[in-house]
Parts: C-alpha cells; structure tokens; sequence
C-alpha cells in the first residue's frame, strides 16, 4: 500500500482518534481545529490508506472477572523461518495470548496472556510444551497491576521522522 505524506493535520485527526475511537464528523473537526467537510475527507483518506486499523472499546477487566495476566518471554531452540512460523501460527489462534511481539536478543518472544486462574495458565503453557514448537526455554512473570497503558504519542513520532 502506498504511504502517504501526512501534515500536522493529518497527524492531529490521526491523534484524535487514538484518544477517542469514533467521533461525530463535528466533534471531530472541533479537537483537530478544521471545518467539518475537509476533516471527514481527511479521515476517509487515512482510512483508506491504512492507517486506521480498526475501533476497540478499553474494557475493565476486573470488572467483569478475576483473572491472571501473565507475561512470558519464549526462546526458540532453531531460529529457522520454518520455526518461527510454525510457534506463531499455533499462538495465533490463542484467545489467552493477547499481545505477542517478536524480538531480537536474548528472548525470540514476549506475549502477554491473560487467564482465568493460574491453573488455566499452566495448562495453557503444558499445551505450549505439548505442541512441539521447539521451545528451548520460557520465563513467566505474573502481573499484579497495569501501571502505564497508552499508546505512543503521534506528534512526537511524526517530528522525530521529519528530523
């Protein structure tokens, strides 16, 4: 997909519906300081283009459940193409793994997994084992509260870029 040149404007619309989710074509226009039409047109832009992946809701959690969020870090025993896709095909289809980014150094992996109870998550872990991804070693940390969850700020990413 072609990548487009993005302005102030741009990245202010961009920041807006980080912040937010989806606003009104008015509230919208309001926050970025633009009339309502060329704001609406913009933001259709962008979408297409693909930098809108998607609206989610922040759901409280603890509100709804108790539950045991765990990270784990995971090192693969071969760093071969093969293997890297065969362990990320399996945590693809893992509601528990909800964020799993790879990594260069000491560890190929840190996914975050949220459970039910640590007994689901040691049964969650002995499929890992069970399934024959080549994994030389994991560590687990247990969570025991979110101290910072954001996302980055826009503005100061685009001007390191324009630098």
């Amino acid at each position: 997909m072609k990548r487009l040149s993005l302005d102030a404007t741009d990245i202010r619309i961009l920041s807006a519906v980080q912040r937010n989710g989806q606003l009104s074509k008015t509230k919208l226009a309001e926050i970025c300081n633009i009339s309502p039409t060329p704001c609406w047109a913009r933001l259709d832009r962008l979408k297409a283009a693909g930098y809108i992946k998607g609206y989610n809701a922040e759901i409280a959690l603890d509100r709804i459940s108790d539950f045991t969020q765990v990270i784990v870090t995971v090192s693969l025993t071969h760093h071969r193409k093969a293997d890297f896709d065969r362990f990320e095909a399996f945590i693809k289809n893992l509601d528990e793994v909800t964020d799993c980014i790879a990594t260069g150094g000491g560890m190929d992996y840190v996914m975050d997994v949220v459970c039910p109870s640590l007994a689901s998550f040691q049964t969650l872990m002995e499929s890992f084992l069970a399934a024959d991804l080549g994994i030389d070693r994991y560590m687990t940390y247990i969570a025991t509260r979110r101290v910072k969850s954001t996302q980055p700020n826009l503005a100061k990413l685009a001007a390191t870029n324009e630098k």
